[in-house]
């Protein structure tokens, strides 16, 4: 357990640090307490649960959050792929919980973990659950700080674009990278032009996604593809 906790503060006290704000943000776009502590036990996904309090507050049409959140959290789905050989014995239920407490940051821990050896899927999982549970105790503390809190709501609206920035800067620059952001960019303005605001951001995400990944599979992931 102690070696878990070691791997896992990094991104404890990480959570920490966002997950207060998200909940000062989620209180203020009008959520109680307990949607907010069921949103980061079921749901778990920062970037997620910026976007819906960021979305909620400027008036974007509930389904077209939950579409524009499902698919950001997609990718989520890449990374239980990536360390399923590492889980070939371990039971279905274990297995289950793991995948259901994945982020960016555990993935990435124990990935490195499990490359360097030495590493089990039960100390994988506690850095899952340190880390998980370390999101729904700050969520917590800042909506109820958010409940005294002055807070301006006017930020929130960057909110959303902050998270997408950073997710994209964390990506490796491939012309296939660099052209997926482009045109997703480009499909947010022509929709909004065309008077789609509402599904502007979901439509213009897939178009961007789609062309991504032909371009992907047309010119690989060779290292003469990343833009210098």
């Amino acid at each position: 357990m102690a070696r878990s906790f070691r791997a896992a503060l990094p991104v404890v006290l990480g959570y920490v640090a966002l997950g207060i704000p998200c909940g000062i943000l989620g209180a203020r776009a009008g959520m109680d307490i307990w949607m907010v502590v069921i949103l980061s036990v079921f749901l778990y996904s920062g970037s997620g649960q910026y976007m819906i309090a960021g979305m909620y507050l400027s008036g974007v049409p509930l389904l077209s959050l939950a579409l524009s959140v499902s698919l950001v959290n997609s990718r989520q789905l890449l990374y239980s792929s990536a360390l399923s050989p590492f889980f070939s014995r371990v039971g279905k239920g274990r297995i289950f919980w793991f995948s259901a407490t994945v982020t960016d940051e555990s993935f990435g821990i124990n990935l490195d973990r499990f490359l360097k050896g030495g590493w089990k899927p039960q100390r994988a999982q506690l850095v899952n659950t340190f880390s998980h549970c370390s999101w729904v105790a700050s969520n917590v503390v800042g909506v109820l700080l958010g409940s005294w809190l002055v807070f301006d709501t006017a930020i929130a609206s960057f909110a959303m674009t902050s998270i997408f920035l950073c997710l994209f800067l964390m990506q490796r620059f491939t012309k296939s990278h660099v052209l997926a952001a482009a045109v997703s960019v480009a499909g947010v303005v022509v929709c909004k032009l065309c008077g789609l605001s509402g599904l502007a951001i979901l439509l213009g995400s897939l178009v961007g996604v789609v062309v991504g990944a032909l371009s992907f599979s047309r010119l690989g992931e060779g290292r003469d593809d990343a833009v210098e």
